[in-house]
């Protein structure tokens, strides 16, 4: 006589996760696999130790339970045993309100800038994943410390209105101290209580880069004693009556959704007009008591020089405490074909300094000057790879050897903007 095993039942899912709002409705289904013997199979639903109901397996192969709307105290581990005489598989599902982590965006352009020498400041964005999983986010419990400390300083950031899925959150932060690198800790806080963590690491960086994509065109300023103003623009956003035969058909990337900043010479513009646009003060970093240089860096940028009537663009960098005075660095003039170069120059200031775009209209409308991706960079300029006709229409001067501090004023405790 062949005496037939007996196995209890194998069920799906063993395990489930489901997150959901108060007030809104989960249903959890428990599925047989197989189980021997098939019949006789009974299931009993628990939340925690209290059974919430029990019955006998008919033809079906599942059972669900439904919680119609869900509240605090309904939220926790329901265990769904489907029992035969060899024994009981388990279908466990924790219901729960935490909200996800929030996921941290890392292509900030220029997200880092300094407002005095001791400190930088950075820009942390991020979005929310699946924000409409759970009840509202009402709060950003914000931790941060200074890599290799143990340390966290935490505050919490308050959020208005309803977060969209996608929706970029930006936070500044602060008196961060140059050059340390910090961790950052963010975890999304709802009714439910807190949600899951998510951390990244940021570090200092000497560099500034402006692709003039963000809306304060990274604090550059018009000039107010100039004739006509700088335009940030892109070619997806221009003007349908633009002027033909002039400008830029994209950015520097190539994109025509990117933006750049460039001078509209039509009418009513008359020649020799001048469009001046301001940068940020950068501070340049006392000499150490040995006296030996700074580190060099490199100023650099794309320009657009296309149409029939092209004026002159030129570049001039003004000290600190010299308003009236200000020294040429690069000039060029006249139609440079309808593509972007780029410019570099090594520059060694002995005190903080402005630099100055200076455009100025020529003979006609088809004169449009455009630039974009201004950056200085640690290093001298790479000789080898510069374009052939880098600088050689008007580099009247060049400087070297200095650290570059952008000082931009701004809040000096932590504030946000969304």
């Amino acid at each position: 006589m062949i005496k037939l095993s007996k196995d209890p039942p194998a069920v799906e899912p063993t395990f489930l996760e489901i997150r959901q709002g108060q007030g809104r409705s989960i249903t959890m289904s428990c599925r047989v696999l197989r189980a021997y013997p098939t019949r006789v199979l009974t299931y009993e639903w628990r939340l925690g130790s209290k059974l919430l109901r029990t019955g006998q397996f008919d033809m079906q192969d599942s059972t669900e339970y439904t919680v119609s709307s869900l509240s605090r105290d309904s939220y926790g581990i329901y265990n769904c045993n489907i029992i035969n005489e060899a024994g009981a598989g388990r279908c466990s599902f924790l219901v729960t309100g935490k909200a996800y982590a929030p996921e941290f965006y890392y292509d900030t352009y220029n997200p880092l800038w300094q407002n005095r020498p001791r400190v930088y400041s950075y820009s942390l964005q991020w979005t929310q994943m699946n924000p409409d999983a759970v009840d509202r986010i009402l709060a950003y419990r914000l931790g941060i410390r200074q890599a290799g400390q143990q340390r966290w300083w935490e505050q919490e950031i308050t959020v208005n209105g309803n977060i969209q899925k996608g929706e970029l959150i930006t936070y500044n932060l602060t008196e961060l101290i140059k050059p340390e690198a910090y961790e950052v800790r963010l975890t999304p806080i709802t009714r439910f209580g807190e949600g899951d963590s998510t951390i990244r690491v940021i570090k200092y960086s000497g560099e500034f880069h402006c692709g003039f994509e963000d809306g304060n065109i990274c604090l550059f300023t018009q000039d107010d004693t100039d004739n006509f103003d700088w335009t940030k623009q892109s070619t997806a956003t221009r003007d349908t009556k633009y002027t033909p035969n002039t400008g830029p058909n994209a950015d520097r990337t190539g994109s025509k959704e990117g933006f750049y900043m460039y001078i509209e010479t039509s009418r009513p513009r008359l020649e020799g007009e001048k469009a001046r646009l301001v940068s940020p003060v950068f501070s340049v970093a006392p000499k150490n008591p040995y006296g030996a240089t700074n580190t060099a860096y490199c100023f650099s940028f794309y320009y657009h020089m296309y149409g029939q009537h092209i004026g002159s663009l030129n570049v001039y960098l003004r000290l600190k405490g010299q308003t009236a005075i200000e020294n040429p660095l690069w000039s060029s003039s006249g139609n440079k074909g309808q593509h972007w170069n780029q410019a570099r120059v090594n520059i060694n200031p002995p005190t903080s300094f402005q630099l100055i775009f200076e455009g100025i209209r020529g003979p006609g409308i088809e004169g449009d000057i455009a630039i974009d991706d201004v950056s200085i960079v640690e290093g001298e300029c790479m000789k080898s790879d510069q374009p052939a006709n880098n600088l050689r229409s008007g580099a009247v001067g060049t400087l070297a050897h200095i650290r570059l501090i952008p000082v931009i004023i701004l809040m000096s405790v932590l504030s946000h903007q969304r």
